[in-house]
């Protein structure tokens, strides 16, 4: 099979590897009928997080079970399965506290499972899937090819948008702010309009951002930064801030204007990959009351109440893939992401 490798900065290669098989009675092989390039992905790409040796990157992705282990009992040949971005084995304590992401037995795609076994990646042909039972969710019939982009964003950024909008209590009669406008803060916004939110404000600088967040639900757009793009949103609040501010971006200075933008005894919620030392204000924190929760994604626990709502055609988020190319124009993927040429690239074996 093909599969894609980052070997340095910048670098990302598509290779021939062994086609995957199953190795644990628990294990399931997909083939995979899409996947796509994650803002997070471009950490390591530009350089900011060490590739010390080549290895799989990728995790998301949806497809179709090809075969699964003994101890499978849940899934089958022939089953149209969604592949969160982290793997669990849905049944231990913290899975079960809906943390799935902190699973006692969990793994990373492109990584190792429990017994030291490689996983592949998701931007590849085919993926073993250790504890297919717990990490893959399939869907009742096989979907409409028209639904593929927004059931790919249910193994990652739709989950994590509602991951943010949750932890920020956005809500019925509540002002949103979200700070972001990668495919995560897109979907922030529709997750907002979606738990209720009365007014939510998309921080973004960029035309065809802005009009996904429009069609996702936003009611205003401030394009500045920082502490005039704070005064703005203010501005717009009645001087006191919002209720809630989704921050989707991981730098101290998006961490910084998500805090600044929140009123006293607001809430902020954070899901952006961490970069660049971000750091919390623990004074301004504890002199305004401003809550703040999030952090990784319990995707897996989102996705059963998600998938009705995009089968039904309910929500959309498929709309922050702006740009589709053949699994062989990965590097051109990644190269439309690092250049801000796509919000979110998806790719197609």
């Amino acid at each position: 099979m093909r599969a894609t490798l980052i070997h340095a900065p910048r670098d990302i290669r598509l290779e021939d590897l062994p086609d995957p098989v199953l190795r644990l009675p628990g294990d399931a092989v997909v083939r995979v009928v899409a996947s796509c390039v994650c803002g997070s992905d471009l950490w390591p790409y530009r350089g900011v997080t060490e590739t010390a040796e080549p290895h799989r990157i990728g995790h998301e992705f949806v497809g179709v079970v090809e075969e699964v282990g003994a101890e499978v009992t849940t899934l089958r040949s022939g089953d149209f399965v969604i592949a969160p971005f982290a793997l669990s084995d849905n049944t231990c304590v913290h899975c079960k506290n809906g943390v799935h992401t902190s699973c006692a037995h969990g793994a990373w795609w492109g990584g190792e499972d429990e017994q030291g076994l490689p996983i592949d990646g998701g931007q590849g042909e085919f993926v073993r899937v250790p504890m297919a039972d717990g990490t893959l969710v399939a869907t009742p019939t096989r979907p409409d090819d028209s639904l593929i982009p927004s059931l790919l964003t249910l193994s990652d950024v739709m989950g994590t948008g509602h991951h943010a909008a949750l932890a920020a209590g956005a809500g019925p009669g509540r002002s949103v702010v979200v700070v972001g406008d990668g495919a995560v803060g897109l979907c922030g916004v529709l997750a907002a309009r979606r738990l209720g939110a009365e007014r939510v404000i998309a921080m973004s600088r960029h035309k065809d951002r802005q009009e996904v967040a429009r069609a996702f639900g936003a009611t205003d757009i401030v394009e500045q930064r920082g502490a005039e793009g704070v005064a703005a949103v203010h501005e717009l609040l009645g001087g006191i801030g919002a209720d809630s501010v989704l921050e989707c971006v991981g730098t101290g200075e998006s961490m910084q204007q998500a805090i600044d933008a929140a009123r006293p005894g607001g809430r902020v919620g954070y899901v952006g990959v961490p970069a660049g030392g971000a750091q919390l204000p623990i004074e301004q924190l504890f002199s305004s009351n401003i809550s703040v929760g999030g952090g990784v994604a319990p995707v897996r626990a989102y996705l059963d109440g998600l998938l009705p709502d995009v089968l039904s055609g309910a929500i959309d988020p498929g709309r922050v893939f702006d740009l589709e190319l053949p699994l062989s124009d990965v590097a051109e993927a990644y190269r439309a992401m690092d250049e801000r040429r796509s919000i979110k690239t998806l790719l197609r074996p």
